[in-house]
């Protein structure tokens, strides 16, 4: 999830026989996985959030939101920051960070602290997500990374599942009367822990020909993004005024200035933000559309969800966790199956089948749900989350691969930060449009004096066209597709003779994927 090259890492600094180097494995794994699990488990205390901190709709979008656009915008940076002044220096600087902002975040007295905090806290993980797998090059031997990476997958799987079940059960305890509060709380002692080890036990990396930073580029991307995003949540709110279309017209020409300054960047010093001589491999620029709309349609689907269950069905958090568990396993099963067996077999074909699969899904859930309405059941939604699950998998563990695989070696690195820094943003701008698909749909019925009843069949509603949308964009994902290679280039699955480790990247993609 970084944005260099790390075939050009320094040779594994610690010896084959030093145990220390499994030490830092498990302390940068653990700090994955606190990514992970921190995004997963919001998603299922936001109507517990909603509901005791009275925050608006559009709060709570920036809840989620704030968090995607703070890591996108800083990924790329905060991989070169790494490369440059050491990346146990600034690993340990954003995990200290992550933990700072989850306390800020647990310890909150209004929805406006909570969102500051949020945006905050993405901004830690980008310090410290992309130097999880710098360090695991700079410290592992190239004949042990296959076996490092398996444990990443792991850790994957894990975070998918637990990141729910842990937010739901934390939810509902209510520990010492703290309400949701512990979902944010629980990663101090863990942080803490993590900092301590990590000063210890972490081997110190750069890389030895880094690039410079981008932060005028870091800028505009971030400034376009807000232009769009901003009037998008809080536009239904205050009636679509007319700054808000001025402000979304002006998004698209700062991100064309934000084009013409890369290419002279890259004209001048040869460290660009965005290499745009990317953009002419046409696997990879279908790849970066796939990677960004499949972003948009999970930000829609999983936050909506949410708010289905819990608000609309009048769920209990315990029970729409548990409800998600079938979505969960069905994508580490099918990615699983889609990586060893069947994309050797059957190349992009299964990628294309992965997005009509969950497109299938999302239908039968939409006819469910307006068959049974507010008496639907957990076991009535198995089916259509099995489907969907399936399809999620298929696509997320070899999609990074096949967007690479026609990429020149000397740019893997930064082709890997810019897919999964695109696939933030279109999940940020997915949970913007919420907005637009979702409340836009119900909002004339939610007054102060509508019944539970009448509420909830607006949500139903409500879900339901979000769901259109979200079909929509898999119908739009599996066109895309066709530009992909019909067979992904097996280089990009591992292994040079430096040891790339790119499946590494794309097990990361698919961490926030899942998330």
């Amino acid at each position: 999830m970084h944005s260099t090259d790390t075939s050009q890492a320094p040779a594994p600094q610690a010896a084959a026989g030093d145990s220390r180097r499994w030490f830092a494995l498990a302390i940068v794994m653990t700090a994955a996985f606190m990514d992970l699990v921190d995004v997963t488990i919001v998603n299922i205390a936001v109507p517990s959030i909603q509901r005791d901190e009275g925050a608006t709709f559009s709060q709570i979008q920036w809840i989620t939101a704030g968090y995607a656009l703070a890591f996108a915008a800083g990924l790329v940076t905060g991989g070169r920051l790494g490369d440059i002044h050491g990346r146990k220096r600034i690993f340990l600087l954003g995990i200290g960070g992550f933990t700072l902002a989850s306390a800020l975040c647990g310890f909150a007295v209004n929805p406006e602290m909570l969102v500051a905090s949020r945006i905050l806290q993405g901004a830690m993980a980008a310090l410290m997500v992309p130097q999880v797998l710098s360090i695991v090059h700079a410290t592992f031997p190239a004949h042990e990374r296959g076996k490092v990476f398996g444990l990443f997958g792991a850790i994957v799987g894990l975070g998918a599942v637990s990141g729910p079940l842990l937010g739901a059960l934390l939810t509902e305890w209510n520990l010492f009367g703290l309400e949701w509060r512990p979902i944010f709380l629980i990663n101090l002692p863990v942080g803490v822990a993590a900092l301590v080890l990590g000063s210890r036990f972490i081997t110190e990396s750069k890389a030895p020909r880094a690039l410079k930073l981008d932060l005028a580029g870091v800028a505009l991307v971030t400034l376009a993004l807000l232009m769009l995003l901003y009037p998008l949540t809080r536009g239904r709110e205050l009636g679509w005024p007319v700054w808000g279309y001025v402000s979304m017209a002006g998004a698209l020409v700062v991100f064309a200035a934000l084009v013409a300054y890369e290419r002279a960047k890259g004209a001048r010093d040869g460290s660009p933000l965005i290499e745009l001589s990317l953009f002419r491999v046409k696997s990879f620029a279908a790849g970066i559309a796939v990677q960004t709309v499949f972003g948009v349609g999970l930000g829609v689907f999983f936050l909506v969800w949410t708010l289905y269950m819990q608000v609309g069905l009048g769920w209990s958090a315990l029970r729409a966790g548990l409800t998600g568990v079938p979505f969960s396993v069905a994508v580490s099963a099918a990615a699983g199956m889609s990586v060893q067996l069947l994309v050797p077999r059957f190349g992009r074909k299964v990628l294309q089948a992965g997005a009509l699969v969950m497109a299938a899904g999302v239908l039968i859930y939409l006819l469910e749900a307006e068959r049974y309405g507010l008496g639907i059941t957990s076991w009535q939604m198995v089916l259509p989350l099995v489907v969907m699950g399936a399809g999620m998998g298929l696509i997320v563990a070899p999609l990074t691969d096949a967007v690479l695989s026609e990429v020149p070696r000397e740019h893997a690195g930064s082709a890997s930060g810019l897919i999964n820094t695109v696939q933030q943003m279109g999940h940020a701008l997915g949970l913007g449009l919420v907005s637009v698909v979702f409340f836009g749909v119900i909002d004339d019925r939610l007054t102060d004096r509508a019944a539970p009843a009448e509420v909830g069949r607006a949500f139903v509603d409500g879900f339901t066209h979000a769901l259109g949308w979200v079909a929509g964009v898999l119908v739009a994902i599996f066109l895309l597709m066709y530009a992909l290679p019909k067979r992904p280039a097996q280089h990009v699955e591992g292994a040079g003779a430096e040891g790339t480790p790119v499946t590494g990247e794309a097990r990361e993609t698919k961490a926030e994927l899942v998330s």
